[in-house]
């Protein structure tokens, strides 16, 4: 045996003894900072999942700003989805969004291979393939993903009550949400919140600028601009041109 082919043997088995980098590496921050997340979902199912969830959907979500990713699923057979939230995702490092997106495949395959339905369910199948991904990649799936920082910031609109649970912790008698929606019955909360406190929500917070809307006020005369309520004129006279007004508004149907 020559000392070309004893030194290829050589080398070949000290790449395979060496550990591939993390797909959770810092490394990745800079070679891929905006992965694409459909191709990054086909790489894992072929190398952790067996090619098993080919049929799911993966999709960024622009609205969800509460959770970071979620599973959903109609019935057995049925479509099963995953959504990112791409607002609070987008301000986190890479591998936030890799452990994420694991996160919630595992809870695919539970429903792709055992029909689990639970999807706030963390139990032992569920642990198995977290510890089972997590040393092998060195990822550090957990059972939670909720970025609370990122979350408080787009929970913008803040009501707080004048009964007694504003004394109790943890809340304070805060209630803070993405959306302008006032807590009332719609809230599975709302009886329990009537037997034990019974107090009043009166909003305390929005976000700055929120519903301030009116007419425009013409500085230079210290008038309304009302030009908003005038209609033009039905037809030109013979000595009259169209005005430049209508015409832009004509020409800004089209550009719309």
């Amino acid at each position: 045996m020559d000392d070309d082919f004893l030194l290829a043997i050589q080398l070949q088995e000290q790449f395979n003894s060496e550990k591939p980098m993390s797909i959770v590496d810092e490394s990745w921050e800079t070679l891929d900072p905006s992965p694409d997340v459909r191709a990054m979902f086909l790489e894992f199912n072929d190398t952790f999942f067996w090619g098993k969830l080919s049929g799911v959907e993966v999709k960024w979500s622009p609205r969800m700003t509460l959770c970071a990713g979620v599973c959903s699923y109609e019935g057995r057979g049925g479509l099963c989805s995953i959504r990112l939230s791409e607002p609070l995702l987008k301000l986190r490092p890479r591998r936030d969004l890799v452990q994420t997106l694991l996160h919630e495949m595992i809870h695919a395959l539970l429903f792709v291979t055992l029909n689990n339905r639970d999807r706030d369910g963390h139990g032992p199948e569920f642990c198995k393939h977290m510890d089972r991904i997590n040393q092998a990649t060195g990822t550090k799936i957990t059972v939670y993903h909720t970025f609370h920082d990122e979350v408080d910031l787009y929970r913008q609109h803040w009501w707080r009550c004048d009964g007694p649970c504003r004394t109790r912790k943890p809340y304070f008698g805060y209630v803070k949400r993405a959306m302008n929606r006032a807590p009332s019955a719609q809230d599975t909360w709302w009886g329990d919140h009537l037997r034990s406190c019974g107090g009043t929500y009166t909003k305390v917070k929005e976000p700055e600028g929120y519903g301030k809307k009116g007419k425009k006020t013409d500085t230079s005369q210290g008038k309304t601009d009302t030009s908003k309520d005038k209609k033009p004129t039905d037809k030109p006279t013979s000595n009259s041109k169209p005005s430049s007004t209508a015409i832009a508004g004509n020409t800004s149907l089209f550009l719309v």
